[in-house]
């Protein structure tokens, strides 16, 4: 702002006052009436008490006063972004959804990420499971895919909801531990709920720590219904895929994270979207009949099972780009409200009863949340189509039923009438016959609670099996009632007899309880689904990751400007860091200014690193416990590293072995170190921590 925009002037109290002038407005009231003086409020005398006929200052301190929403009670925190949805080809086969009948037409979408356990102000990196929503504005009216990254639940029947969440959020006397299940309670009632198990298998596997939302799958969860223009229904799962791959990271990673940007994943997004580097995924979905679905051992109308990709592959169906970022965080991502019971026609309900139960909750909550049934009234939940309605006032009413009647039917003809149903096109329940008593009962085709949750562990690689190892035994690590571990060891030995030994070797236990009674035999014979692994299904490129090079004065330019292309080449992103914030002069005299300072950027927050150091800096680089850090993590956590000859006096300082492995490159090879990236990590790497 230039100087000729406002003037200045001093109070008597030597206070600022910034007076409007030029091309800037003046500042007013809600309701536009200029403000005078926003630094003092009206008071009788220069120090008697204020006065209530302050407007200004009551509207200004009310509006502060009820700047916060109350906040979701799950899926607290969250991250979203504006895209765009096309179709790939028309499916009016299957369904009549008006989205899918045209191939390569774009719908507008507004997408949010989230944890689910953790408040609002937690930390990024929990174990969780990540909500991923989905804002459809469609011509037909809004239609939203309110999902999750992990494609099954916790629970069968939506009543256990409330139940889950209070014993995975904090302890209600101690109001700890926020954002984490590793506790008493959380576990108590995992383990009295064996049809839990399945969701256990992911949530303790490398899904629950993704690297980026950029890099997770999402899923609807629940089978749906397409229903085609004549009336034909066929059962559908939702399926998102990212196309730069999977990714996840390490939990000493995610404990690192948090603690030097307990914002990564909001930050991940915003740059990469930002810099024009667009996340994208494509939608697919399992279409399949009821005699299909009669052929399973399990119920496809069961939130805790998954139909294997190898039984019914996924079919591509179009492609998401996320492209713009919101203009207001509270505006758009706070105030979206999703509800799964916003469909459009061709898109019907299932008889699951976690959905069942979730479409009543989510429109409820919305209603106690934005604090009016007129939520649709915000902008960034209102379709984008015409919409017609009598549904009138009411707090933060934008629209109202305009001419006589506000009732129907009605006699009134014209524009004085109103909108009337629709003959055809409009939403149709499938005409579904249900027979049998009124009762409080689960169907024992939903008794089988542990053949999928060993079918999940067995896909995995060994290095994924290890770490959910790792994480039942940490978590079971804090659990502190010794009946409740035993509890679920019990139920670990109707999963994989090798997981529950190793859980129970990390946490002591020598005399192993009898297996949990099953109400249904698990099954050992379901083959392995490769579809399950994150490390079967990495990206075969390094586009969309990032580096962080480690340098000093004196690096040499020509290693530095080598990997910088070769990354940018790729699609990658380079950092640059230094031993204190400001800039460092290469070789060549240049002066390069630095994106951090090596006590702010642990390697932990990067997808690999360049260490570069000059050989007159590299004892001084040595002696600073944080680049030391930075040396041992990147060993640590399984990282490539480009590293020039001078780096090794860090290496011996920071612990690493003299012969380095094949995942330290030198960086005189800048094309070799990227095409190593693309595997991510180096598992082969020995003595890592």
């Amino acid at each position: 702002m230039s100087a000729k925009d406002y003037t200045t002037e001093t109070g008597s109290g030597g206070e600022l006052h910034q007076k409007a002038g030029g091309d800037v407005p003046p500042l007013t009231t809600q309701v536009g009436a200029p403000v005078s003086d926003d630094q003092n409020s009206l008071r009788v005398g220069r120090r008697g008490p204020t006065l209530i006929e302050d407007q200004a200052f009551r509207e200004k301190i009310f509006h502060f006063d009820h700047e916060r929403i109350p906040e979701r009670v799950v899926h607290a925190r969250g991250y979203g972004a504006h895209g765009y949805f096309e179709t790939y080809e028309s499916l009016s086969d299957i369904t009549a959804a008006d989205i899918f009948q045209r191939a390569g037409e774009k719908t507008e979408v507004f997408v949010r990420f989230s944890t689910v356990a953790g408040n609002k102000g937690s930390m990024d990196l929990a174990r969780d499971v990540r909500g991923f929503a989905v804002k459809f504005y469609t011509k037909e009216g809004n239609w939203d895919l309110v999902g999750n990254n992990i494609p099954v639940f916790f629970i069968q029947d939506a009543i256990k909801f409330p139940d889950l969440v209070h014993a995975a959020k904090q302890e209600p006397d101690s109001d700890f531990p926020q954002a984490q299940t590793a506790h008493d309670n959380f576990w108590d009632f995992i383990s009295l709920m064996p049809e839990s198990m399945h969701m256990i298998m992911w949530i303790m596997s490398d899904r629950a720590i993704p690297r980026s939302f950029r890099f997770m799958q999402g899923f609807g969860v629940h089978s749906f219904r397409f229903v085609n223009a004549a009336g034909e229904a066929r059962f559908v799962k939702f399926h998102w895929k990212p196309k730069q791959g999977l990714q996840s990271v390490l939990w000493d990673e995610a404990l690192r994270i948090n603690g030097a940007d307990p914002d990564f994943h909001r930050r991940d997004l915003w740059t990469a979207i930002q810099s024009g580097d667009y996340p994208e995924w494509e939608l697919g979905v399992q279409v399949f009949d009821d005699a299909f679905a009669d052929q399973f051992d399990f119920d496809v109308l069961d939130a805790t099972k998954i139909i294997p990709e190898e039984i019914l592959p996924v079919r591509p169906i179009g492609r998401m780009v996320l492209n713009r970022m919101p203009d207001n965080f509270f505006a758009e991502t706070e105030q979206v409200a999703f509800q799964t019971g916003n469909i459009v026609p061709g898109i019907d309900f299932s008889e699951d009863p976690l959905l069942q139960g979730r479409n009543f909750s989510y429109l409820d909550t919305q209603l106690k949340r934005l604090g009016s049934p007129n939520f649709n009234h915000i902008p960034i939940n209102a379709p984008r189509c015409p919409f017609h309605h009598f549904q009138q006032d009411g707090h933060m009413a934008m629209h109202n039923p305009r001419g006589r009647a506000n009732y129907e039917p009605n006699s009134w003809g014209g524009d004085q009438g109103g909108p009337r149903e629709v003959a055809q096109g409009g939403i149709r329940a499938v005409p579904v016959a249900y027979s049998g008593e009124k009762a409080r009962i689960r169907s024992e085709t939903f008794a089988d609670h542990y053949s999928q949750a060993r079918q999940f562990y067995i896909s995995q690689t060994p290095v994924e099996q290890k770490h959910m190892a790792d994480a039942l035994t940490f978590e079971l690590s804090k659990v502190k009632t010794k009946p409740i571990r035993l509890r679920m060891l019990a139920h670990l030995l109707n999963i994989h007899e090798d997981l529950a030994q190793a859980v129970a070797a990390g946490l002591g236990v020598k005399d192993m309880p009898a297996p949990a009674q099953p109400a249904v035999p698990p099954r050992t014979d379901l083959p392995e689904s490769p579809a399950l692994s994150i490390l079967k299904n990495g990206p075969d490129s390094f586009a969309g990751r990032k580096i962080g090079m480690l340098l000093t004065d004196g690096s040499d330019v020509a290693q530095v400007k080598a990997i910088v292309d070769a990354a940018q080449a790729e699609g990658a992103m380079v950092q640059f860091i230094g031993p204190i914030a400001g800039s460092v002069v290469l070789s060549d005299g240049t002066e390069l200014d630095l994106d951090e300072m090596v006590e702010g950027a642990p390697s932990a927050v990067f997808d690999a690193v360049a260490i570069l150091p000059s050989d007159d800096q590299a004892e001084m680089l040595a002696k600073m416990a944080a680049a030391r850090d930075f040396a041992a993590t990147t060993w640590a956590h399984y990282k490539f590293a480009a590293f020039n000859d001078a780096a090794r006096v860090l290496f011996a300082k920071a612990g690493l072995p003299q012969e380095l492995d094949e995942g330290f490159i030198p960086a005189s090879d800048a094309k070799g170190f990227i095409a190593a990236c693309r595997d991510l990590r180096f598992w082969g790497r020995k003595n890592a921590a």
